[in-house]
């Protein structure tokens, strides 16, 4: 019997604010090898989450592919739209920026880094006026200042936030911390202090606890109870987390298999242009060559979203970035040429109506200018850059690198509709227009591409915690890189 006669018995469904997508796999008995059998998708059901599910489902069905009575169900979302997260810290540069990291790398919409140096009053208004769904509060090496996060957590309690707080600062300050939330009724948890020393940063247990935090404001706002309880782990990671978790792992590697070493990882939707970078090199350096582990340069595993840059939702914010010329250059060969008013027309309509499908080969070159122009800006936001002038009071020399160095990563994976409903000349040639002229940025040079072809790297995410061989294993035979610079 081969696998597709012996249908699916795994099922992963991605909750998307448009669609819910469903990936149907077979893992063999071993759960060493996945085969994919095929994908379904139907309109999220907001009103339902359960009954867009179960169509996605059915339209797996639909294509021949039984579904084992015992199949494992796991998931992935993004239809509430990430977290609204504030980060507060001590110092703007240490636990502040190390707070950012790790809400950043959990998924979550960071709306505001906010250091002890700055008033309390100032503090509070953003408590107040943003009105975060998690206040991730850290502050304070161990053994080091325990101010910052008790004035913090009177400032919660002041401004009586029904946010959940993740208590990872100073480990010497958390058990008072604790005690004046619990004291005020503050929903709270503890973890680890996020930067115990100078020169670590501790993500996982704050991650997890993010993650934790999204499942219940999704199963409260959406009604996904019913959902949850089905799953084989109970828990909806947040897409994004599902995405980096995954490109994580391929870089990386397992026990049992060796990474692909440095990738960069592109993820452009209708309302974000997500990128990811994971260098396995830095996960050797010694603490005296790693520096402040805040400088994102040194970690591992970084990630950035600019919320702004997205090919539907957010369609207005790119030509916005760029300006309306730099779009019109890439659509040189249109017939009559782009108008500035018909760009912005486009891009209007496209916000307003996000299920938008091109409806002609002109509207499809603006959806692949628009994706490569969110993408040359969300690259050079993510690396970092050389120093045009030098500055002889910070001793820094004309030339040096500053920042994330992307140089030597010979691997760019692209996710996305875009990629996906593009024929491959045509993706190829948003890529190469991304990476065409790094200028002072440091970015791949001449990097190999790679697309996500089947769009499940959503999928690779959720089961990468469950079966890392089976989901390395697949991403090995599945992603073929082209020839670097061809």
């Amino acid at each position: 019997m081969d696998n597709g006669q012996a249908g699916a018995n795994v099922l992963v469904y991605d909750i998307g604010s448009t669609y819910t997508k469903t990936a149907a796999f077979f893992l063999n008995p071993r759960q060493t090898e996945l085969t994919f059998l095929g994908r379904g998708q139907h309109p999220t059901t907001l009103e339902n989450v359960m009954e867009g599910a179960g169509r996605a489902r059915q339209a797996v069905l639909d294509q021949g592919i039984a579904i084992h009575e015992d199949a494992r169900y796991y998931a992935t979302c993004s239809a509430a739209g990430g977290l609204r997260m504030v980060a507060l810290g001590f110092m703007p540069r240490v636990t502040a920026k190390a707070a950012k990291e790790v809400a950043m790398t959990a998924g979550a919409r960071v709306m505001e880094v906010i250091s002890w140096d700055e008033p309390p009053e100032y503090r509070e208004e953003v408590l107040r006026e943003i009105r975060p769904d998690i206040i991730l509060l850290a502050g304070g090496t161990d053994g080091g200042d325990q101010d910052s996060p008790r004035e913090n957590a009177d400032i919660i309690i002041r401004v009586k936030s029904r946010a959940m707080v993740i208590v990872a600062c100073n480990k010497d300050a958390q058990a008072a911390v604790a005690a004046r939330l619990s004291e005020a009724g503050i929903s709270h948890v503890r973890v680890p202090n996020i930067m115990p020393t100078i020169h670590e940063l501790t993500i996982k247990p704050a991650r997890e606890a993010i993650h934790a935090q999204f499942i219940k404001q999704i199963v409260k706002a959406k009604g996904l109870d019913d959902f949850q309880s089905m799953l084989a782990d109970k828990t909806v990671m947040p897409t994004p987390g599902a995405v980096l978790l995954a490109g994580e792992l391929f870089a990386r590697g397992t026990h049992e298999q060796e990474g692909i070493g440095g990738l960069l990882l592109i993820d452009i939707g209708g309302a974000t242009t997500d990128v990811h970078s994971a260098l396995p090199e830095l996960e050797a350096l010694k603490p005296e060559e790693r520096g402040l582990v805040i400088n994102n340069e040194k970690q591992f595993s970084y990630r950035t979203v600019e919320g702004n840059l997205g090919l539907r939702v957010s369609a207005t914010g790119v030509p916005e970035a760029v300006g309306p010329p730099a779009i019109i250059r890439d659509l040189e060969d249109q017939e009559p040429p782009v108008t500035p008013e018909e760009l912005a027309g486009y891009t209007a309509r496209l916000e307003q109506n996000p299920n938008t499908v091109p409806a002609s080969p002109r509207e499809a070159a603006i959806d692949r200018a628009l994706a490569a122009s969110a993408m040359v800006i969300a690259l050079r936001r993510h690396a970092g850059h050389l120093i045009k002038d030098p500055d002889p009071v910070m001793g820094v020399a004309a030339g040096t690198p500053v920042g994330r160095d992307l140089r030597k990563v010979d691997r760019v994976l692209a996710v996305g509709g875009i990629f996906l409903h593009t024929d491959p000349p045509q993706r190829r040639k948003i890529l190469d227009k991304a990476f065409a002229d790094p200028g002072i940025s440091l970015l791949p040079r001449s990097p190999g591409f790679a697309f996500d072809e089947q769009y499940v790297l959503f999928a690779m995410g959720a089961l990468s915690a469950h079966y890392p061989e089976a989901v390395f294993s697949y991403l090995k035979k599945h992603i073929s890189f082209s020839e670097k610079g061809t």
